[in-house]
């Protein structure tokens, strides 16, 4: 009986090392069960608290991140299996864990951030792999805001140009005044590109620290998106410029600029095409390219952290210049997580002058 009772108290310690007591067995999350508009954004109250593998943690979050790919998971432009807990970004603290997590250097108490699905929830199972630690000088909801936003900004700036735009080069980046493309402007002018950046109006005191050459658009009317008609890019890209063009284009707006971004390449310039702001991108005819001799690349996230070396490197940069003060990180609004269709609305309005976040 006592050898019993020992190794039964052995058993209780060891599996308490994995894991904090208070976890309950359900939360609240935001369900996407049918796609379609803001409101198909569900929030319940009774959803499982997933299950952990070895290898994965469970991070309690704190916050969540809102970007525009999530609108497209629950519109229904990207396709997802249904039903799904919305979000791909979130920030919190460690609070189970596994033997292998734990051997990967990821423990009980950890502040971190992540991207993986399901975000929108109080509870995330994450691999150990995606675990990014958050410096005790950098805050939660900032942190957040760093992991899809400020790594797509980083690879959009760094390794996807291929190395066709230099220091002292122009690059022209759309939207500005918003979430991703802040990070992206201060990114490439900390790597030496000289940036054109474009904003509408209302945005105008937001994005103008930002570049070396702002171009202000009117509003589209009922909304805070930018007007692209409203101004001849193209015509002022090339005036900055002296007729050359720049030699790299950043857009994450899509329909409505995309002849915009391709005329204002230079020769052998290269179109990063990120986003769909305002509507797909066009079918595309690669004859297009050959006036200038043009590259066109479609890149994603995933594809820019394969493995966990390429995500620290990636993590480590950006929380250096986070520490430094090299890099400002505009936290715009936060919704409570009770608010979830609204959070979509306002980014899909195009309200936001930086990162939108829900509170768990």
């Amino acid at each position: 009986m006592m050898i019993k009772q020992v190794l039964t108290r052995a058993v209780i310690r060891s599996n308490r090392r994995w894991f904090s007591s208070d976890v309950p067995s359900v939360m609240k999350a935001a369900m996407v069960r049918e796609t379609g508009t803001a409101d198909q954004l569900k929030v319940e109250t009774n959803v499982a608290v997933p299950e952990i593998a070895d290898g994965q943690v469970l991070v309690k979050n704190e916050f969540a991140g809102i970007n525009f790919i999530d609108t497209y998971h629950r519109s229904g432009l990207y396709k997802r299996e249904l039903p799904f807990i919305g979000g791909q970004e979130g920030g919190g603290v460690v609070v189970k864990t596994t033997p292998k997590a734990e051997s990967a250097g990821v423990n009980i108490g950890d502040r971190v951030a992540y991207s993986v699905f399901g975000s929108y929830a109080e509870y995330t199972a994450v691999p150990a792999a995606k675990i990014l630690p958050v410096p005790t000088s950098v805050p939660l909801d900032v942190a957040t805001a760093c992991v899809v936003q400020g790594m797509t900004a980083h690879y959009l700036t760094s390794d996807c140009n291929a190395g066709l735009i230099k220091p002292g080069e122009w690059c022209l980046i759309h939207g500005v005044g918003g979430g991703t493309c802040q990070w992206a402007a201060q990114m490439a002018r900390l790597r030496g590109y000289k940036v054109i950046g474009t904003c509408s109006a209302g945005k105008e005191s937001v994005a103008k620290d930002k570049v070396d050459e702002l171009i202000v658009l009117d509003e589209v009317p009922g909304t805070s998106y930018e007007d692209y008609s409203s101004k001849d890019v193209v015509q002022q890209v090339m005036r900055i410029t002296n007729n050359v063009g720049v030699k790299c284009v950043i857009d994450g707006i899509g329909l409505a600029t995309f002849d915009i971004s391709l005329n204002s390449l230079a020769r052998r310039g290269i179109f990063i095409s990120f986003g769909n702001a305002s509507g797909a991108a066009p079918e595309f005819a690669p004859l297009k390219l050959i006036a200038k001799s043009a590259f066109l690349t479609r890149p994603k996230l995933l594809d820019y952290t394969v493995d966990r070396v390429e995500l620290l490197y990636r993590a480590n940069e950006i929380m250096g210049w986070l520490q430094s003060g090299d890099l400002a990180v505009s936290v715009d609004t936060t919704f409570p997580l009770d608010q979830a269709p609204e959070g979509h609305k306002y980014l899909e309005a195009g309200k936001s002058k930086g990162k939108v976040l829900y509170k768990i």
